[in-house]
């Protein structure tokens, strides 16, 4: 099992979370589920309606993204946030997500964020500035591209 503070610290190592007081991510680290899979089970289903994202603490994640079963260049292991964009909004998933071998990660429900962000505002602030600047960057660089 991974403790408490190795789950901190990875979630500090993230971008995302760099500026979000230590206290947030404890809450966030002790109150979340742990999902522990066997190779080839699903972690969720292209098209499904995401509620939340997963931290990988052991083992692989890989990304179909075609439903074929072809071979996937998209392999998360841990420390790897996946579907950082639903920890915010229900998005419907790009791809379906799959064990490569035995995994564990942590389900970061999209509540579970809210809750703690509002009891942290100082946090809240700092996840706003971060993606204010992400998007900024993004439409910087789609711009570049236009011309």
């Amino acid at each position: 099992m991974t403790k408490l503070d190795d789950i901190i610290t990875t979630l500090k190592a993230l971008p995302l979370f760099q500026r979000v007081e230590v206290e947030a991510l404890r809450l966030i680290a002790f109150s979340a589920n742990r999902r522990q899979l066997r190779a080839g089970d699903m972690l969720f289903r292209r098209g499904e309606l995401s509620d939340g994202g997963f931290l990988v603490l052991a083992g692989e994640i890989v990304l179909d993204c075609s439903d074929d079963g072809a071979p996937s260049p998209h392999l998360f292991g841990p420390g790897a946030l996946i579907g950082q964009n639903a920890l915010f909004s229900a998005v419907e998933r790009a791809a379906t997500a799959l064990a490569r071998d035995n995994a564990m990660v942590l389900v970061l429900s999209r509540d579970l964020v809210q809750r703690v962000l509002e009891a942290h505002p100082a946090s809240a602030q700092a996840l706003r500035d971060y993606l204010a600047a992400e998007a900024r960057s993004l439409a910087s660089r789609l711009g570049a591209l236009a011309i």
